[in-house]
């Protein structure tokens, strides 16, 4: 039931490889934190994507963005060091030892795309919301714009995208994920890392 609920349209209409821009409007899926069936229905959607993605012949690569010297923008590098510890999966990156941030995202991106021949990028990332919205997930297809909340222009990145809303936007941003609270944080990339690593397949280590 849940998959065809959940279910996405075809890879080959989302995006090409190498970090193409999507032609069509990201489709969107949201999922509150605190609902305590998320991290369940947020993996049966990931795991759509995933098989249509190997299906296609796609190699997966999830990198995660941010830095652990802001409190609401270290969802990403917590987040890729709690899914390295839950799975064997290789192609992480983006951690705290290994952060993927402003001044290397080009870099990495680019190593990846020499890496892989057909890589299929889940990016997962921090963002500011609307209020009513803070403390959710959001999956979607296409790439994410990583550091649009804080006016920095860095390249789109990913084929889909996993965001938490951390904060409310709108107003001196670089303060808002400063003061953000690490317990929303923590819950929340706990939510992310185990419902990547339910969708990729525990112990995948092909």
């Amino acid at each position: 039931m849940l998959n065809n609920i959940f279910n996405f349209p075809g890879i080959n209409k989302l995006s090409p490889p190498k970090y193409q821009p999507v032609p069509e409007p990201a489709r969107e899926l949201k999922f509150n934190v605190s609902h305590p069936n998320v991290i369940y229905d947020l993996a049966v959607s990931i795991r759509n994507i995933v098989q249509a993605a190997t299906s296609d012949g796609y190699e997966l690569v999830v990198l995660c963005i941010g830095t652990d010297r802001s409190t609401g923008d270290a969802l990403g590098p917590l987040t890729g060091t709690k899914l390295k510890m839950l799975n064997l999966f290789p192609h992480i990156y983006g951690t705290l030892d290994e952060p993927v941030h402003a001044t290397n995202l080009e870099s990495k991106l680019s190593s990846i795309n020499t890496s892989f021949s057909h890589p299929f990028v889940i990016a997962v990332d921090a963002c500011l919301g609307k209020l009513e919205n803070v403390g959710c997930v959001t999956l979607g297809h296409g790439a994410v714009k990583p550091g649009a909340a804080v006016n920095k222009d860095l390249p789109a990145v990913g084929n889909a995208y996993i965001t938490g809303i951390v904060n409310v936007g709108g107003f001196m941003e670089h303060m808002v994920l400063q003061s953000t609270r690490l317990n929303l944080v923590m819950k929340m990339a706990d939510t992310i890392a185990h419902s990547i690593s339910f969708g990729l397949g525990r112990n995948h280590n092909s």
